[in-house]
């Protein structure tokens, strides 16, 4: 998991990456992003009941994404707030190296 230092403590941060921030979208997963001043990365996964009803699942993919970003942080941009957002239920099945793939991408794609 990733160190709690580096995750959202409260709702006001979430909402306003969601208003300030500007996204990139894939078919599985979104990634809304924004510049902070904190001086170090934040990050969180946000999975919708649409996506799969039990929290058991929800739960399950959160973590997968958590492991993925914390083995590869490094490669996140410092001083930004970033969001997953996951839409689809295969996320919880694919393979770890496509869930890298993904993330690498949607990180990619927000430097432009």
């Amino acid at each position: 998991m990733l160190s709690k230092k580096y995750r959202f403590h409260s709702r006001g941060g979430v909402k306003y990456t969601y208003q300030k921030g500007k996204t990139v979208r894939k078919p599985q997963m979104s990634l809304v992003f924004n510049e902070n001043t904190r001086g170090f990365t934040r990050v969180a996964v946000v999975v919708s009941k649409k996506v799969t009803k039990t929290a058991v699942g929800r739960n399950r993919i959160r973590r997968r994404v958590y492991e993925a970003l914390r083995e590869n942080f490094e490669l996140l941009p410092k001083q930004k707030d970033y969001i997953f957002v996951v839409f689809k239920k295969e996320v919880a099945t694919m393979s770890y190296s496509e869930l890298v793939k993904l993330l690498g991408e949607l990180v990619a794609e927000s430097k432009v």
